[in-house]
């Protein structure tokens, strides 16, 4: 029986993380759940899988959940380094890293060097710190296993292969706003930015999606998880979301791996391979789907994802500068403070104030994430004046 950590367990991945572990009782036991703020969707978690530790990242609500859980077996963690001291324990055997940006990188990395194995669905991590990760991983050979369904597909292409791979092509849906003429971009209110035609996600992540910032990410994590240089990265919008990338090797032949817009096959995937386990999703039928499509990213009307091809210039810094640029850009549009527009000239910034600075540790990346932030949120408070 595998003992699983669920972080970010009341969010979008964390929920369908459950359902895979719920439909396999005698696999997997939930050891651990920690959510940020959403206490009612966790105490329904807590009274149906009976973790031994419980972390609520807000002060006010866990008082509440103390109070709850006073007759109860589960222990509450009151700090996040009690949190990441649970992640390093028995208890725990692998970590479903499934908190949402930057702030998903520390427990990250407590349960790496606690030697956990990682399912992660927190890109930001390795855009962040993924030369500092991945060295780690290569050096004590952690197992780490993506659940991006793109990362994940590339993952299953390549696996246990011997053959070289020549470049991978990353698809994107396009987002919402994939076929909106540019000029009308100003029109792009919030409640339009939050509607994605495929998949059902998390605010933040939607947002990423329609200013195609999720697929720079996605480019950069990926330059680091499978050590390829930009060039051997190409990204193609594909409306479908059936193929979920695709990996071509020396030869020219290219493996794709499909599927319908599902999470939980790759969070299944990434729980149990190289096992293979039953599921009851919703199988594919291609004659049903048609046809499948590919077109060109229109990069000159979605800045964000040709910023993410100059952070080549400094791979150590230009992520974290990126990430943090498109956070801060993020979190003011859905304070409504900023226009949709406006979200990328944050990346631009971070990255032309910041990206010549060298990283350090681990620790240098936080103090620098938080330079970064402060710079940019007075940078926008200068603007209004």
């Amino acid at each position: 029986m595998e003992k699983i950590a669920v972080l970010g367990s009341t969010g979008s991945i964390g929920t369908q993380t459950l359902d895979v572990l719920r439909a396999h009782p005698d696999s997997f036991e939930v050891s651990l759940l920690a959510a940020g703020s959403n206490l009612t969707s966790l105490l329904n978690q807590i009274e149906e899988f009976k973790p031994q530790f419980v972390y609520l990242d807000n002060v006010i609500k866990k008082e509440e959940l103390k109070e709850v859980l006073e007759d109860k077996n589960a222990t509450i963690l009151n700090s996040k380094e009690e949190l990441n001291q649970a992640l390093g324990s028995d208890s725990v055997d692998t970590v479903v890293a499934a908190i949402g940006g930057f702030a998903g990188l520390s427990s990250v990395w407590a349960s790496l060097v606690a030697g956990k194995k990682i399912a992660l669905a927190n890109k930001e991590s390795l855009v962040t710190a993924g030369t500092l990760i991945m060295d780690f991983v290569k050096k004590n050979q952690c197992i780490l296993k993506p659940v991006d369904s793109e990362h994940s597909a590339i993952f299953q292409c390549i696996e246990n292969t011997q053959r070289q791979v020549e470049k991978i092509i990353l698809t994107a849906s396009g987002g919402a706003f994939r076929d909106l003429p540019r000029e009308e971009f100003k029109n792009i209110t919030l409640e339009k930015a939050l509607h994605h035609p495929n998949w059902s996600m998390g605010k933040k992540i939607t947002i990423d999606s329609s200013t195609l910032a999720n697929k720079g990410l996605e480019m950069i994590e990926a330059s680091h998880l499978f050590s390829l240089e930009y060039k051997a990265i190409d990204v193609l919008v594909h409306r479908q979301s059936i193929v979920h990338s695709m990996a071509q090797f020396i030869d020219g032949s290219v493996l794709a791996q499909m599927g319908l817009p599902d999470m939980r096959l790759p969070i299944q995937y990434a729980l149990s391979s190289p096992r293979s386990l039953p599921s009851d999703f919703e199988r594919l039928d291609l004659a049903k789907i048609g046809s499948l499509s590919f077109e060109e990213p229109r990069i000159k009307d979605f800045p964000a994802l040709r910023l993410a091809y100059q952070t080549d210039k400094n791979k150590g810094c230009g992520g974290l500068c990126y990430n943090a640029g498109n956070e801060v850009g993020v979190d003011l549009f859905l304070n409504e403070r900023i226009s949709f527009v406006e979200i990328p000239s944050f990346i631009e910034k971070a990255m032309e104030r910041f990206m010549h600075q060298n990283i350090e540790s681990i620790d240098h990346i936080f103090e620098m994430d938080r330079e970064i932030r402060d710079y940019l949120y007075g940078w926008h408070e200068r603007k209004l004046k």
